[in-house]
């Protein structure tokens, strides 16, 4: 007889197979817009930047969707961590929608590390779409980098609205929320996630001036 729990993972993979099926549609017709265009010499970049962040984006899903059949489901690669970042920061301008916000961005690193990109890269994207929504029409962001032994630390800031205190110590608690429509998992799959990449994700400080987020994550020597 089959379990609640075999039954919910069977559920699970079903529902993983169908979102996937629907994901990869979304990529094979960016493809085809891709080829259209270029078929006709027709040359916008603002939709091919588009068309790479929307299928960019549909990878991060796919790769998210096949944690439900593997919970070690890592990819670890050697990457620039100042193009990883600029990523991040284009894939996230799509929150921004009609907020003035200046997204700042300072590298002192000049290093690689040694990451599953899509996680990576969706830790820090969750990290940028909550700055975001801390501000409520205009106001500033920065991402920072600095080299720390052997270490990168990555601050990101912004002079959004402050996060409650009574939420501060429990933060990266899996469903503690300070938004009134929020899960309560972004930040504790963003600090698992992390911590299984050998990364440490902090709250420095969050007041009326700026809230600054921390990543301390080792570099890769080659």
């Amino acid at each position: 007889m089959q379990t609640q729990d075999d039954f919910l993972k069977t559920q699970a993979r079903c529902i993983s197979h169908e979102i996937r099926n629907q994901i990869s549609i979304c990529d094979v017709y960016c493809e085809i817009i891709r080829k259209h265009l270029q078929k006709n010499n027709i040359s916008i970049p603002s939709v091919d930047n588009a068309l790479n962040c929307i299928q960019k984006s549909a990878k991060m899903v796919n790769n998210s969707l096949l944690d439900l059949k593997s919970l070690s489901n890592y990819e670890y690669k050697t990457l620039d961590l100042k193009e990883l970042l600029l990523q991040a920061i284009e894939l996230s301008k799509v929150y921004v929608h009609e907020k003035e916000i200046d997204i700042l961005f300072e590298d002192k690193c000049n290093c690689s590390v040694n990451v599953d990109e899509n996680k990576f890269l969706a830790c820090i994207i969750n990290l940028l779409k909550n700055a975001i929504e801390a501000i409520e029409f205009n106001g500033w962001i920065k991402i920072q980098t600095n080299l720390l032994n052997d270490c990168a630390q990555i601050k990101i800031s912004n002079n959004g609205e402050k996060i409650p205190e009574s939420f501060v110590e429990k933060i990266f608690d899996e469903g503690h929320t300070s938004k009134n429509y929020g899960s309560g998992l972004g930040l504790f799959i963003c600090k698992s996630n992390l911590k299984s990449m050998g990364a440490e994700l902090q709250l420095l400080k969050s007041d009326e001036n700026e809230t600054v987020f921390q990543i301390i994550i080792p570099v890769k020597v080659s």
